[in-house]
């Protein structure tokens, strides 16, 4: 059906998420530090993104598009009421090195596991914070550098990193140490161990 949407300009848009935090449908979300339209049936074409783009880059057009789904937005809205999660992607692999979600924030690293084994993780850690995860045994890659570049090209003001007792989250914990270390930068860090049993040691 033809029916008026959003449309995002990836060239002018400046990766702020506003517009994704505006739009309680969850129609959009951040890709790659850019906005875009995710589902065109949970967009239901009212636009209270616009406004908050700072920039300029949201418009209305008249295209084919799903019709507006409200019972799976509503039916979303249930199930994620409670997900305090504020930028995308959260791969550390995946994250992009500069992005103006990094700025002035509190940086989360945790290990894949832990918002598994802690039961309340959204709640406790990911509140108010940007979010990146990895598991150093699983990726077989060394994180230091690319979470390095990541502190030098933004402003970060805090370090949190969750991690499991078990033995392979050492590998996540000493990255951030050297990328602390490396990056020239003095920033709190915090360290948060978390057992099996879900539990913080």
């Amino acid at each position: 059906m033809k029916r008026r949407i959003i449309e995002i300009d990836a060239e002018r848009c400046n990766g702020c998420g506003l517009c994704a935090k505006a739009c309680h449908e969850g129609a959009i979300g951040m890709v790659d530090g850019k906005a875009q339209l995710l589902r065109d049936d949970y967009c239901d074409g009212l636009g209270d993104c616009l406004p908050a783009c700072p920039v300029g880059a949201i418009s209305f057009v008249e295209r084919e598009a799903a019709a507006y789904d409200e019972a799976a937005v509503k039916a979303r809205l249930s199930l994620h009421r409670d997900s305090q999660l504020q930028n995308w992607p959260v791969q550390i692999k995946l994250a992009p090195m500069q992005a103006p979600y990094f700025n002035g924030a509190e940086l989360l690293i945790a290990a894949d596991c832990t918002a598994f084994a802690y039961a309340s993780f959204h709640k406790d850690f990911i509140r108010g914070k940007v979010t990146l995860i990895g598991c150093p045994k699983l990726d077989g890659v060394d994180y230091s550098m690319k979470l390095m570049r990541i502190l030098q090209n933004n402003d970060v003001q805090s370090i949190t990193v969750v991690r499991m007792e078990v033995p392979c989250c050492g590998g996540l914990e000493f990255a951030v140490k050297k990328a602390l270390q490396e990056s020239g930068k003095e920033l709190p860090l915090q360290v948060v161990t978390v057992r099996t049993d879900g539990s913080i040691k």
